[in-house]
């Protein structure tokens, strides 16, 4: 699965892009040539997230994205176009884990309310964005669409802690990604799932032992595949994972 070196001038959105491991991603495709549009909902984080990718030499610009919002992402569509002209790669970085509870999210315990929170913004969310930009994205000559997901996911692994929401919701994005790529299948469009490993952030409270740019690579690989590379499939930097 070679890369693709003919970035220049490409655009890639990467949602929830002001900090962690969307900063990485962020980061990386700037390095790789891409202008990055920064999609983050809070305005403040977003500027700093642009200002400092600027100060290390990437081509970035903000775009107000509230995922869980239509209205947010379709107006986030017109503002690349305004600023772009084009979109070349999508990551759906953006995620939650939902309310845990000494650790864990027990399914015998869990509101439906708490389950649909996180869905709507780890699965919804994804829909929503990927919908919106897909117009943009099909202008592009090598679009790549990469879902953010999770081994935590996996119907074969069972790992992490017992998190039944988040890791329900990783599953049913993974799904998404299959459709999406069965869609597309005989278009230019490339869609697959990334899992960034364990990884130093404030979804893990920073104890875990990868730091965000080693979780950013295997996304970094997916958004630049060749033309004849994987659809459709799950992968972290090993390769496929089983699920």
């Amino acid at each position: 699965m070679a890369e693709n070196s003919m970035t220049d001038s490409r655009v890639a959105l990467v949602t929830g892009a002001n900090k962690g491991i969307g900063l990485a991603i962020a980061r990386g495709l700037g390095a790789r040539g891409f202008r990055v549009a920064v999609g983050a909902r809070d305005e403040d984080r977003r500027e700093a997230a642009v200002q400092g990718l600027r100060a290390d030499g990437v081509d970035a610009f903000g775009v107000a994205l509230d995922v869980n919002s239509v209205r947010s992402a379709g107006a986030a569509a017109t503002a690349i176009e305004a600023e772009a002209g084009r979109l070349d790669v999508l990551v759906n970085n953006a995620g939650i884990a939902g309310r845990v509870e000494e650790g864990v999210q027990d399914p015998t315990m869990l509101e439906v309310e708490a389950l649909r929170t996180v869905m709507e913004t780890n699965v919804y969310g994804a829909l929503r964005v990927t919908n919106a930009m897909l117009p943009l994205l099909e202008r592009s000559p090598a679009p790549r669409i990469v879902n953010m997901s999770s081994t935590m996911g996996s119907l074969a692994l069972h790992t992490g802690p017992l998190l039944a929401a988040y890791a329900s919701s990783k599953t049913m994005l993974n799904a998404l990604t299959v459709h999406y790529a069965r869609r597309f299948a005989q278009t230019p469009i490339i869609v697959n799932s990334a899992c960034p490993g364990y990884v130093a952030t404030d979804f893990t409270g920073h104890a875990a032992p990868r730091t965000p740019e080693q979780g950013a690579a295997i996304a970094l690989h997916l958004a630049t595949l060749p033309d004849d590379g994987p659809r459709g499939g799950f992968f972290d930097e090993e390769g496929p994972i089983p699920w």
